[in-house]
């Protein structure tokens, strides 16, 4: 039989999630070492203020000594990355990753001064570290970059080295690594091939489009590890097909326009792809725990049940025992009666009869 669904629990979970806002789009920019990452955020952010579109930047690289763009907050106010080393006698990863976790603490203070900003500003820029290991494998890079996506529109956008990827062992290592940072994070992802002023990134786009060109470069590449660059473009080819990918120059601003096209995309994918994904996971989540919830209870009114019980039986045998041990010595007391009357009796009697006698 039917029964009707508790309102208070589907209130529970078909309560509004997390408010989300249209704007800022967040842009986590990760490269590796000397892929000209800041060099990029640096463009890019003079571009947006020549268009009056002025970002919202902030610094998560605690290691750096100085930022060449303007920065609205910066790691390094809140936390000292060197004392953090000193501290707790660290090495300079490890000093990062502390920084960082640190630094994650307060994120909710972020979040906040992002939201103040949200109507005047379109776009936030986070400068991740140069160890781009230290925040795509870390809590605190999981913590900030969930916490992003579920509140603004987050595109991750990963600078790769077009002058060293000209190399197809090298271009597939940098896209084995885009791939598990996209599997990683899970949110829209942009490639952005800088330094295109000096190498032009088509070859790349061809690579990815046309896996018998890529071979023919695989070809002329003698090194051992020509066989496995081969075999993974045959097995990275879905990724391709999913991946936006533009070419931008750090130095010149060259394809700025189609890099803003492609952000735009991103924003739509967020939309219509991430967004009912993490709010299903979300409705699923909730459901678990009213179920869990649930559970404890039946468990609990189980266990008190049974305690319950237990202690009724206690009071019951209890009870019976003091009145089997009353009905027992009221019994011993009527005895212990009856045995004085009749030594009381004994000695009248034995008195009566000296008396007789001595008369």
């Amino acid at each position: 039989m039917a029964t009707a669904e508790d309102p208070v629990k589907k209130a529970e979970i078909d309560q509004p999630l997390l408010e989300r806002h249209k704007k800022p789009v967040c842009l986590i920019v990760l490269g590796m070492a000397g892929s000209g990452k800041t060099t990029f955020v640096q463009q890019l952010t003079g571009l947006l203020h020549m268009k009056k579109k002025a970002p919202y930047v902030i610094n998560l690289d605690p290691a750096c000594r100085e930022v060449p763009y303007p920065v609205n907050i910066d790691i390094r106010d809140t936390v000292n990355y060197k004392e953090v080393m000193k501290q707790y006698s660290l090495g300079p990863n490890g000093g990062i990753v502390t920084s960082l976790n640190l630094f994650a603490t307060k994120f909710d203070q972020v979040i906040k001064l992002i939201e103040k900003k949200s109507e005047n500003t379109e776009i936030a820029i986070f400068d991740t570290p140069g160890q781009i290991e230290v925040f795509t494998w870390s809590a605190s890079g999981s913590i900030i970059s969930e916490t992003l996506g579920a509140l603004f529109p987050t595109v991750v956008v990963y600078v790769i080295d077009t002058v060293r990827s000209v190399s197809p062992v090298t271009f597939m290592s940098n896209m084995l690594y885009a791939c598990s940072i996209l599997y990683k994070l899970r949110l829209p992802f942009i490639i952005v091939m800088n330094k295109i002023d000096v190498v032009s990134h088509k070859f790349a786009l061809e690579w990815m489009k046309d896996f018998e060109m890529f071979e023919e470069a695989v070809e002329r590449d003698k090194s051992h590890h020509a066989n496995l660059s081969r075999s993974l473009s045959l097995t990275l080819d879905e990724f391709y097909k999913d991946i936006t990918t533009v070419g931008f120059s750090a130095v010149t601003g060259e394809g700025f326009e189609e890099f803003l096209a492609a952000v735009d995309a991103a924003v739509v994918e967020y939309e219509t792809e991430y967004c009912p994904e993490h709010d299903r996971l979300l409705k699923l989540q909730a459901e678990a725990r009213t179920k869990d919830k649930d559970r404890q209870k039946k468990k609990f009114q189980h266990d008190f049940d049974n305690d319950m019980k237990k202690i009724e039986l206690v009071r019951n045998h209890s009870t019976t025992f003091w009145k089997n041990r009353r009905r027992s010595n009221s019994r011993n007391r009527i005895n212990l009666l009856v045995h004085h009357e009749q030594n009381i009796g004994e000695i009248v009697f034995v008195r009566y009869i000296k008396r007789c006698e001595f008369d």
